[in-house]
């Protein structure tokens, strides 16, 4: 669609014609964007994913911790950036209205009541106390020759009572009104869409948060694992250095080393403080809040081990950004019609009924009623270019939206494909990773029993413990990697509106 030249339709014969068929709409009509995307996925499909009919709506209840689905579901109903993403929908259903109401006549009643006194020392009266209309002696007075000037007239006190309704009407000829509308409708799908893309984004930080801070807590107990194993090596060093069997040396550098990983405690207590806290004020809480329920210790929610992502071309209508970008891209359509319609006339009907007297005891008579009715038109003959410049202006931010619309897509199959080499990579490192704590492991076993023996020098234990610690802590945090990969892809592929989908439209 050609969404700078299709608005250039008009002149005399558009005005002729939309006369003659009771209105038109000048603009272009809008016409979604046809996005060709690939077959597939670049990267290959591997570490459980499948390309099969994505599964994503509820993709949190795939980890099976029901205390990761009651944060989901308080974060649904409490989190403050989702009660005002629905603030918009329902500004933007307001708005509608507003534009709406352009469509229909304006009728309005007034009432005045007016006691006026003239001066006697002026060549004016008012018109009021004269019963004529206005002339030429400014607003309220009219000019009496000086001949036969009575100043009795002038300074007589007079009222005059008035109720009646005025009605207009502005006659959408053009479609400008009809264009603003559809602009509106694109509006309200804009705020929607972004509630979701909302949703989206929150649902993932929830469960990443939750994912990291069971991980965190997994580290904290190996850490402590660890701290106590080295404490009873210190033990025994210490042991064997008062029987005479082994230097001071072996006990300093074994009380080195229960020093360095208990250093990493306070660390690793600190990250999992601030998940807490984070956790908390996505579900609309305050940071402490929800303290004593995280602290309890719990595993790491298993992964599920299929992963069904669909193909590329279901983005287009899972993917909340996508489809809020296609309904602003939609709405400067529209605008381009707003901003052309006012190139052509305007048509507009106007009237008015009511009574009028001087007393308030005839104000209802028969001889008291007034009307008038008639058209008018508006047809704009300079402005310095002002109405093009605003079509032009309209017209480069519909080619924006348009830009910005390709740019999302783009940036959604980049977010999938860089996702799902995250989760197939992180598997098999986290398989490699667990492969060398069984092996690490095995070694402390070997290296205390020959330090026992006297077979083999003290850092050889030292070095072995650090090995084993290390790679426990690597593992976990490879499982907490693969977790939170898996989260991210699930936001990749758009998944998790559908939770607020119903409370939304209820908005």
């Amino acid at each position: 669609m050609n969404y700078r030249n299709g608005w250039r339709t008009g002149g005399l014969g558009l005005v002729m014609i939309a006369l003659a068929v009771g209105g038109c709409k000048v603009g272009p009509d809008y016409c979604p964007p046809q996005t060709t995307l690939p077959t597939d996925w670049s990267e290959k499909i591997a570490g459980g994913a499948t390309t099969q009919p994505v599964a994503v709506v509820q993709w949190w209840k795939t980890f099976n911790d029901p205390v990761l689905d009651a944060l989901v579901h308080r974060a649904v109903q409490s989190n403050l950036d989702l009660k005002i993403a629905a603030s918009r929908i329902r500004e933007a259903r307001a708005q509608r209205r507003i534009v709406v109401s352009g469509e229909w006549p304006t009728i309005n009643a007034s009432g005045s009541y007016q006691r006026t006194k003239g001066s006697e020392n002026t060549g004016f009266a008012d018109t009021a106390a004269l019963g004529g209309s206005n002339a030429t002696g400014g607003a309220g007075t009219t000019a009496v020759p000086a001949t036969g000037f009575n100043p009795a007239i002038f300074s007589a006190e007079r009222s005059l009572w008035q109720l009646g309704f005025d009605a207009s009407w502005e006659l959408d000829v053009f479609g400008g009104i009809r264009r603003a509308v559809e602009a509106a409708d694109a509006d309200i799908g804009t705020a929607i869409e972004g509630r979701r893309d909302l949703l989206v984004s929150l649902l993932a930080e929830v469960a990443a948060n939750y994912l990291d801070l069971r991980g965190i807590q997994r580290q904290i107990d190996i850490t402590t694992a660890n701290v106590k194993s080295q404490q009873d090596t210190v033990e025994l060093t210490r042991t064997r250095f008062n029987a005479g069997l082994t230097g001071e040396l072996d006990v300093v550098r074994a009380e080195a080393q229960v020093a360095t990983t208990a250093a990493t405690l306070p660390i690793l207590q600190t990250s999992a403080r601030r998940a807490i806290h984070r956790i908390a004020v996505l579900t609309g809480q305050l940071p402490g809040s929800l303290s004593d329920e995280l602290s309890k210790v719990s595993g790491m929610p298993s992964t599920p081990p299929d992963i069904p992502v669909g193909l590329p071309s279901d983005l287009l209508r899972r993917r909340a950004d996508i489809r809020r970008a296609e309904r602003q891209l939609a709405a400067a359509t529209a605008r381009i019609g707003v901003a052309t319609a006012d190139l052509f006339p305007r048509f507009s009907l106007t009237g008015g009924i009511g009574l009028q007297s001087d007393q308030a005891k005839s104000l209802f008579n028969s001889s008291s009623n007034f009307w008038s009715i008639g058209p008018g038109v508006r047809l704009p003959i300079f402005d310095r270019g002002r109405i093009r410049a605003r079509i032009q202006v309209e017209d480069e931010r519909t080619s924006q939206s348009l830009d910005f619309y390709e740019n999302t897509v783009l940036l959604a199959m980049e977010e999938v494909e860089n996702s799902l080499v995250s989760y197939a990579h992180q598997q098999t490192r986290r398989q490699s990773l667990a492969n060398a704590v069984k092996a690490n492991r095995r070694a402390v076993d070997l290296a205390n029993e020959l330090y026992t023996h006297e077979l083999a020098g003290f850092l050889n234990v030292l070095d072995a413990q650090r090995a084993l610690y290390i790679s426990e802590e690597q593992l976990v945090i490879s499982e907490r990697a693969v977790a939170t990969d898996l989260v991210a892809l699930y936001k990749a592929l758009g998944g998790g509106w559908e939770e607020g989908k119903e409370a939304m439209t209820d908005q």
